[in-house]
């Protein structure tokens, strides 16, 4: 393993070519490892080919090019073992509206291959808050509901890996908060490597541990969260003055902005001056200060930066 829940090289999946059709490249080459015990985000605008991924991952598409270890086995030469190791809570709601949800997570443990005795289908209802609903009939349960059903069947296994595949879109506060307990609880206390998709890029900034960020089927940035983070050195003072001034500052670099209320912002990059310079500057301006404060930026600044030109 040394480390490592998942190792990709050379990752490419091709669409259609056939009957004169042009070919579309869904992922260009990707090479990506995932270490293990870490939440990892896989981020990226619509397009850009993290569902050709995750579906590879999780045996659902067929790679045209390279290869994919999941938890130490080669998914060519190990199909059943790379497939048990790795759980998939899928974005789409596909769930049999004829089964219970006790019942599904029993079918679902079955085709794993887990033997009776084993499974823990009544733990895993009361871990999503399902145990209530365990004989309803998935066609009576509200979306949210659904959601969390489809995370207890990622688990009847007992995966290394749990995939969320954008989770928490469209789900209420609530259910979210639940979510991520659980998903906090697998990593802390039993080391399960989760793999995180998602359009909510404070939640990635929140959860992770480290992200990739894919855009048009190439992967164009791989760190930790605090890394990617700081790759952007545009940092924003902002100022209130004490009375509205007369003139704006002037300083060759620093980008002046006047917001709401007479307040200024001022975007500078740190490697290129210093605050002191930007406070001097207001102060030659002849403005009195009433007010300080600085602004960094997230990761959708990163995000944005890095998927420049991207569509969706």
């Amino acid at each position: 393993m040394a480390g490592k829940a998942i190792r990709i090289a050379g990752l490419k999946k091709t669409y259609g070519g056939q009957g004169g059709a042009p070919a579309k490249e869904a992922l260009k080459g990707v090479d990506l490892d995932i270490p293990e015990g870490s939440v990892f985000g896989l981020l990226g605008p619509n397009g850009a080919g993290k569902s050709t991924l995750i579906n590879i991952l999780a045996g659902l598409v067929v790679k045209t090019a390279g290869t994919v270890e999941i938890w130490g086995f080669d998914q060519d030469k190990n199909p059943r073992q790379s497939r048990a190791s790795i759980g998939v809570m899928p974005q789409e709601l596909n769930l049999d509206p004829f089964f219970t949800p006790r019942g599904a997570l029993e079918v679902q443990a079955g085709l794993y291959g887990v033997p009776k005795g084993q499974r823990r289908s009544d733990e895993i209802l009361s871990m999503v808050g399902l145990a209530d609903k365990a004989e309803a009939y998935a066609r009576t349960l509200s979306g949210g509901m659904r959601r969390r059903l489809l995370l207890g069947k990622a688990l009847v296994h007992r995966p290394h890996i749990l995939v969320l595949d954008e989770p928490t879109a469209g789900v209420d506060i609530e259910l979210r908060q639940m979510l991520w307990e659980n998903v906090r609880r697998l990593n802390r206390e039993e080391g399960m490597t989760i793999i995180l998709t998602t359009h909510y890029l404070e939640e990635a900034e929140e959860m992770c541990d480290e992200i990739a960020i894919i855009n048009q089927g190439a992967l164009v940035a791989r760190d930790t969260t605090r890394n990617l983070l700081g790759e952007l050195d545009a940092r924003t003072m902002v100022i209130e003055p004490e009375e509205t001034p007369a003139s704006l500052p002037e300083l060759e670099g620093c980008e002046v902005e006047t917001r709401e209320g007479g307040i200024l912002a001022l975007t500078y990059h740190a490697r290129e001056m210093h605050a002191e310079d930007v406070l001097d500057a207001v102060r030659a301006a002849g403005i009195r200060i009433s007010d300080v404060r600085t602004e960094q930026p997230d990761l959708e600044d990163v995000f944005l930066a890095l998927t420049k030109g991207a569509h969706d």
